[in-house]
């Protein structure tokens, strides 16, 4: 792939993973992830013919220009996006396979002072939060993402959710779980709920309960369905209007300014332990 043609792909990467992208000069101008990365695709080839102080002059540049801290010797693949970029930190044996994204803070560092492989390896479609740090020459398979501000020491498998200090799995990639979100989803949807926030791979306590209320809803909608069409097909007549949808709109001012009392009553309760 030729020169103009890698940067129109980073461009298009851009586009599709950042929807305040409006322009191409705008993105050449204002990305310091793109100018980075670019930066890095010079010190690289310079690295790899066997230069040392050149290549290295231009990553501490790229550092002061960007905020973004890449080693020369690092492996990156294609369309590679950091978004927003100050303090990410890429070591000099780090390899990062196509498609990978890394927000601001994020450090793929090593746990030891010996030569040899000693930072991470992203395969493809990586996505790794805010503050997150990979360290050791540990492997994030493909589809993996990390939860921002987590510490990862260890392995994460393919399509795989981590979080926490250390990091921990949250979700894996079995059917049943992939049911339960497009369940969970669409009940949050006939019911008002932003389905974002009861994704299952959410470590909010909060989403997690109103993951639980709405599977507990839609056994009881199943159940309430099933003696609904055992009546009919007895002669009788149960179940025919159409249950009104909800909408916070519908609610009045009055009611809302009550529900943020309530809720600011419990946020500034301090129980005796």
């Amino acid at each position: 792939m030729g020169v103009i043609a890698r940067l129109k792909d980073d461009i298009n990467s851009i586009y599709h993973r950042d929807p305040a992208a409006h322009g191409t000069l705008e993105v050449l101008l204002n990305y310091p992830g793109m100018q980075a990365i670019w930066i890095h695709r010079v010190s690289h080839k310079l690295w790899r013919r066997k230069w040392r102080l050149l290549p290295r002059c231009l990553s501490t540049f790229s550092r002061w220009l960007t905020g973004v801290e890449i080693h020369p010797g690092a492996t990156i693949g294609h369309r590679f996006f950091i978004d927003h970029g100050m303090g990410v930190v890429i070591g000099e044996t780090a390899e990062i396979g196509d498609d990978c994204t890394l927000y601001h803070g994020v450090t793929l560092g090593g746990t030891t002072w010996q030569a040899g492989k000693r930072h991470p390896t992203l395969g493809n479609n990586v996505v790794i939060g805010a503050g997150a740090q990979v360290l050791g020459p540990i492997t994030m398979h493909d589809g993996a993402r990390v939860g921002s501000n987590s510490v990862v020491v260890k392995d994460v498998p393919k399509d795989t959710t981590v979080v926490g200090i250390p990091g921990r799995i949250v979700s894996t990639p079995d059917v049943s779980s992939k049911e339960q979100s497009k369940r969970r989803s669409e009940m949050a949807k006939k019911y008002g709920f932003d389905a974002y926030a009861v994704s299952p791979d959410n470590p909010d306590p909060v989403a997690n309960a109103i993951g639980q209320m709405l599977d507990h809803m839609h056994l009881m909608d199943s159940k309430v369905q099933e003696v609904c069409q055992a009546v009919q097909n007895m002669g009788g007549s149960v179940c025919t209007d159409k249950l009104p949808e909800l909408d916070v709109e519908d609610f009045s001012d009055a009611e809302l300014a009550a529900a943020k009392q309530r809720e600011k009553a419990i946020n500034e309760f301090d129980p005796i332990i």
